[in-house]
């Protein structure tokens, strides 16, 4: 007898699909298990919704015991649609062993990057003195938590860095290479440092994050409408373009001139916490995802966005796809017809009459209702 039996699902293609798991694994998927299976819970789908690997949220910021920037796992991820999050870089040495142990209580799975700074983002600018930057501090977290730590975290901008330029990415690249190359996702915003020195020092396979921000400092020249050069070397050298939305991270006039020449994001995170999940432009993830729809991205574009690519971007080798033997955790979710405003990190609203509503998170066989708020 297995645990769970999803039957009567949909691809996005609109074929059927069932799934059996047991143990926390995928042990079966197909248009129609065979046999009459015996289960321990049958989820009977009706053909109403779809079925997708479990979403993947790589950059969240949900350590609760913050103050600037915090949130509860759960509140951005099963709660959401959201099956596993990654936080990105709100600790460091002295507090991520808490973050942790806090983490083992969430019904979402939680990985995190560790920060550069032994400090973690208890303010702004934990980067604007480099002696809370110790290479072996982070290599020792990496290894001593190798399970739950899955990157690095470098936030390079102005008022992080506070006059340091691209020291403390200097110093990422020297602790990234120290422990095997393991994936660093480097922040971006205002300047200094200017965006051209950061991306010249990135390598491939490096994320860069907040990709779209309508910054003078991003991507994008404002006053030609036109993708900086040096951005589409990055980008065609394999600098992964992450959107990581965010309270001031996300404009549509940027991400639509990016899509139009062929600038597409790796992977789609909504850089949550507790005020831009309660207040905007954020929402959820599931809002962001309405935003890439409406830009002209389809659902089978997407969803790789939200799974298989940031699974592979982050090595978690057993997520981010519906096969016999990972992880049993799947998203169950509609897409609706219906208006709903949108609004960038600018300001700018548009107008979608597509929705991507999720109804359930499945994480290691466990059913979970979402609970999204309507805005």
């Amino acid at each position: 007898m297995v645990d769970l039996y999803v039957k009567n699902g949909k691809t996005i293609t609109g074929q059927s699909i069932e799934v059996l798991i047991d143990q926390g694994k995928i042990i079966d998927v197909a248009t129609k298990i065979p046999g009459n299976v015996e289960a321990k819970k049958v989820f009977d789908l009706h053909s109403k919704y779809y079925v997708s690997s479990g979403w993947i949220d790589d950059h969240v910021h949900c350590y609760e015991k913050l103050s600037l920037y915090y949130d509860k796992p759960d509140l951005d991820g099963v709660d959401a649609g959201v099956t596993t999050v990654i936080d990105a870089g709100s600790t460091g040495y002295d507090n991520l062993p808490d973050f942790y142990k806090l983490s083992k209580n969430a019904r979402t799975n939680v990985y995190a990057m560790c920060n550069i700074s032994k400090t973690g983002i208890i303010a702004q600018d934990e980067l604007g003195d480099m002696t809370r930057i110790k290479d072996d501090l982070v290599t020792k977290m990496i290894e001593e938590y190798s399970e739950f730590v899955v990157g690095i975290k470098a936030r390079i901008s102005k008022s992080v860095v506070s006059g340091n330029g691209v020291h403390p990415l200097e110093r990422a690249k020297a602790i990234q290479k120290l422990n095997h190359d393991l994936p660093l996702m480097v922040h971006i915003g205002s300047n200094p440092p200017e965006l051209s020195e950061i991306m010249s020092l990135m390598s491939p396979g490096d994320i860069m994050t907040h990709c779209y921000n309508g910054k003078q400092n991003g991507i994008m020249n404002l006053d030609l409408h036109r993708i900086k050069d040096f951005a589409i070397e990055g980008y065609n050298r394999g600098i992964i373009f992450d959107v990581g939305h965010g309270t001031d991270s996300f404009n549509f006039e940027v991400a639509q001139e990016a899509r139009s020449i062929g600038l597409t994001p790796k992977s789609i995170s909504s850089d949550l916490y507790h005020h831009n999940r309660e207040n905007g432009p954020v929402y959820n993830l599931a809002t962001c995802l309405d935003k890439m729809l409406y830009l002209g991205y389809t659902l089978p574009d997407i969803l790789p966005m939200i799974t298989t690519n940031p699974a592979e971007n982050f090595n978690l080798k057993n997520k981010g796809q519906l096969k016999s033997g990972f992880d049993g955790d799947l998203t169950i979710f509609d897409v609706e017809s219906k208006s709903k405003v949108l609004i960038d990190s600018n300001g700018n609203e548009k107008t979608t009459d597509m929705s991507i509503v999720p109804h359930f998170a499945v994480v290691a066989g466990e059913v979970y209702e979402t609970n999204l708020e309507e805005f």
